[in-house]
């Protein structure tokens, strides 16, 4: 019966599939004869590089005049427009290169490769964006910011680290996860709720040093970019956002080193060419030496030797181009933590090894002038052990989830008003979310809780960027995915203790549980001049794996669990309309967004839960979340001083009706307010200065309320949920970075860089717990609460260099 309902399944899909290619046929069909219909009109296409590097440039701008038509180079650096043919004047931008113009006389379809050349100047004004400076009004996409590499090395690091995830931490709608962590939370939701993706390969757990440094390499990093609102089709698989990181391919034209030395890591890259102008490579490698620092200060003779920490980075990518319409990408990620506890006296010993490995194999084929293609097959694994030692008894832990995913997106531009993107993909899930065995002498304690679970999911997709008039542009999009459990997996069936009374078993690949759903996407644009717009979004999002945590931030400990029979997908409405306005002709940008988002589905662990050899999702609890909030952001970007405020009031909510007697409570991820002003000036050529200050109120924490004894026990009797805060939380980093400028030419450059995180101490709220003193029987007991802070002062220094 189960083999029957599989197929029929299979043939749901497949003929929703066959449904959506019946449509796209007709709708690419139509436009087709468009522009067959337009003898007169001839295709421009080619790729937008850097002209130093020959490294793609991802969002350039290519405007032509006089026809008035602009288009955005792609994720690749290809573009395609399809204009009237004439003498046509040529403007191709991006933020940091000069702007280059030229006249070309266009009388039949033509590839043309653009060569940008770097700007000095404008590399060493900090800018957000690497991306024409009217993009923010004239695209019809919300909520997206592209992040420039510079604009985060320009910036305070925690301990001269510079990362990524801390600086997107700094725009409105995006809170962190705690004092220092590299976790964040997007519009009310959950860190499960964010799709991050490096080189197509999605990645699990994003932090080093238990989540307060991230694990991207910023020297090995080529694009950011985020997106919180109006989520293309492309993608999916979560609720809240998209980042989307994009590796560096490797400079085509010379070898360059570019390294760094820090108070607790080091950093090394490589690149170059294989084959100039036609293969190139880059390795890239980070470690930390936290473990080394510390070994001369623990004596051969203290309990405590032999414990330490240390993680490392890997990333490594490689590039072909078989010919004009051929190309090849091979890249990889590989980083780990190790942390080592021993305590000689008490014959204790533990290693907690974690981390994630990445492989993207990429296949560019342009078919012909208006339709692009990549192929891209994924390997990624994460894997959290923990194998601890008291005299003969040993126990270990692990958990973990591995995909195998193939994907094809296509990108099709039929006229200079349509740019149609389409795809499918799949991915074949392996869950290991609890895995539990020890010994103790010769007895080998394995009880059967192994709960490794598998999963197919599916998708397809089709959007289409449709300028309708000059002031009208709409963005539309349907995405279909279908998420499968299936076997090897036993079902259990409990009595009210939790006894198993009987069970079903599914064997390797059959159905066990299947869901599926469209998901509607949908963003407008009405401009209202050259300076203003305004945008509307709707989008519906399923989510069918998740992380389920005790914690407020990504924990290697954390359990990533798919949808079961027992589990559904999170779903998610999202409502967002937005004013855009830039001023002084592009120096600044300022935009006000507003979104209302209702989340189903969202899952907690019961009230009471502590950790135990049953299948974790035996232990789930579901309700619903709703956030709703505005977020204004003034973004400076021409000038000596250049940076932007970001504020965002915000609101979160969860109702569960297991949890907290079914009355609505904050989240976790409730700030009422947050807000960011991030500034960097350029005081002369050698010297840059940066600042930030951030403020938040403080998080929502459940606290005792009353303490009473029970047989002479003191115990505690808790608030509802998340009825307290903690103190808000504020801060100002600064840093200064010196870039010597000698005199003579010579084959290296360098700089320092000196940074100060937590400038005034302030010591901010981590968590609360409550310490006695006194007893009882003497009249003398006292409870009272204290407050654990991590970070005072902490200065810190980089030396970079390039060879």
């Amino acid at each position: 019966m189960n083999k029957g309902r599989g197929a029929t399944l299979l043939f749901l899909f497949c003929w929703k599939k066959t449904t959506m290619r019946k449509l796209l046929i007709l709708w690419v069909t139509c436009l087709t004869g468009i522009t067959a219909v337009a003898q007169d009109k001839f295709t421009l296409n080619g790729y937008i590089k850097d002209s130093l590097s020959g490294e793609t440039l991802i969002g350039a701008s290519l405007s032509i005049r006089p026809e008035s038509k602009t288009v955005l180079s792609n994720q690749y650096g290809f573009y395609s427009i399809t204009v009237k043919k004439g003498k046509l004047i040529l403007a191709c931008s991006f933020v940091g290169y000069q702007t280059k113009e030229f006249e070309l006389t266009l009388d039949d379809n033509r590839q043309q490769n653009i060569l940008l050349v770097p700007n000095s100047a404008q590399i060493n004004n900090v800018t957000v964006y690497g991306r024409r400076r009217d993009n923010n009004i004239k695209t019809a996409q919300m909520g997206k910011f592209e992040l420039s590499i510079n604009t985060a090395k320009a910036l305070p690091a925690f301990l001269g680290e510079v990362d990524i995830l801390k600086t997107l931490q700094l725009l409105p709608g995006v809170r962190n996860a705690g004092e220092g962590n590299a976790g964040f939370y997007v519009r009310g939701g959950g860190p499960d709720q964010n799709l991050i993706l490096l080189d197509d390969a999605v990645v699990y757990n994003t932090g080093h040093l238990f989540g307060f440094f991230s694990v991207f390499n910023s020297d090995a990093i080529k694009n950011v970019t985020l997106i919180k609102g109006g989520m293309p089709a492309q993608y999916g698989g979560r609720l809240s956002s998209v980042v989307d990181i994009a590796m560096k391919e490797g400079n085509q034209h010379k070898t360059q080193v570019d390294a760094g030395i820090g108070l607790i890591a080091s950093r090394f890259s490589i690149q170059g060419p294989l084959k100039k102008n036609k293969a190139s490579y880059m390795i890239s490698a980070r470690r930390t030496y936290i473990d080394a620092l510390a070994k001369p200060m623990i004596s051969k003779t203290s309990e405590y030797y032999g414990s330490g920490y240390y993680f490392y980075d890997l990333n490594a990518k490689m590039n072909y181009q078989f010919s004009e319409k051929d190309k090849l990408f091979l890249s990889g990620y590989f980083g780990r933590d190790k942390f080592n506890f021993n305590n000689t006296k008490r014959s204790f010993s533990t290693t907690i090894p974690w981390g994630n490995s990445t492989a993207t194999l990429r296949w560019n084929h342009v078919f012909n002038k208006q339709l692009f293609a990549n192929t891209t097959l994924v390997y990624n694994d994460y894997r959290f052990a923990l194998d601890g030692r008291q005299n003969n008894f040993n126990i270990n832990l692990s958990s973990g989830i591995r995909d195998l995913t193939a994907k094809t997106d296509v990108d099709f531009y039929p006229v200079p008003e349509h740019k149609i993107r389409f795809g499918v993909q799949y991915t074949y899930h392996t869950f290991l979310p609890n895995i539990l065995s020890g010994n103790q002498d010769s007895v080998v304690f394995a009880p059967n809780n192994s709960s490794k679970k598998f999963a197919n999911e599916m998708s397809a997709y089709v959007q289409d960027d449709w300028e309708i008039t000059s002031a009208l542009k709409l963005n539309v999009g349907l995405r279909y995915s279908m998420f499968q459990q299936v076997g090897r997996y036993t079902l259990y069936q409990r009595d009210a203790f939790g006894n198993k009374q009987d069970s079903t078993v599914f064997g390797r690949g059959q159905n066990v549980k299947t869901y599926g759903g469209i998901e509607p996407r949908a963003t407008l644009r009405y401009t209202i001049n050259q300076n203003e717009s305004l945008k509307f979004a709707v989008t519906r999002n399923l989510q069918y794996i998740h992380l389920v945590t005790n914690a407020g931030s990504t924990l290697p400990t954390d359990l990533w669990v798919p949808s079961t029979i027992r589990v559904k997908p999170q779903v998610s409405w999202q409502y967002a309309a937005g004013y855009f306005k830039n001023f002084a002709e592009g120096m600044f940008e300022t935009s006000v967004e507003a979104y209302y988002k209702t989340m189903e589905n969202q899952i907690e662990y019961r009230e009471g839960y502590t950790p135990s050899l049953k299948d974790p999702e035996e232990e789930f609890v579901f309700g619903k979340g709703w956030s709703y909030g505005a977020e204004f952001f003034v973004n400076k970007l021409k000038g000596r001083l250049t940076g932007w405020v970001g504020y965002t009031l915000s609101w979160t909510w969860r109702k569960f009706p297991d949890l907290n007697d079914g009355l609505k409570y904050p989240s976790r991820y409730d700030r009422r307010h947050d807000l960011s002003i991030v500034a960097s000036y350029e005081l002369n050529p050698k010297w840059k200065l940066g600042s930030v200050f951030t403020y938040g109120t403080g998080n929502a924490t459940s606290l005792p309320e009353r303490f009473y004894f029970v047989s002479g026990v003191l115990t505690q009797e808790f608030s509802r949920i998340n009825a307290y805060r903690m103190k808000s939380y504020h801060r100002m980093d600064v840093s200064a970075t010196y870039t010597p400028k000698p005199k003579k030419v010579r084959k290296y450059s360098s700089s320092w860089v000196f940074s100060i995180y937590n400038l005034y101490s302030r010591m901010n709220p981590y968590f609360i717990y409550y310490d006695q003193e006194g007893t009882a029987t003497a009249g003398t007991l006292k409870v009272t609460a204290k407050q654990v802070s991590l970070f005072p002062i902490l200065p810190s220094v980089t030396w970079n260099f390039r060879l």
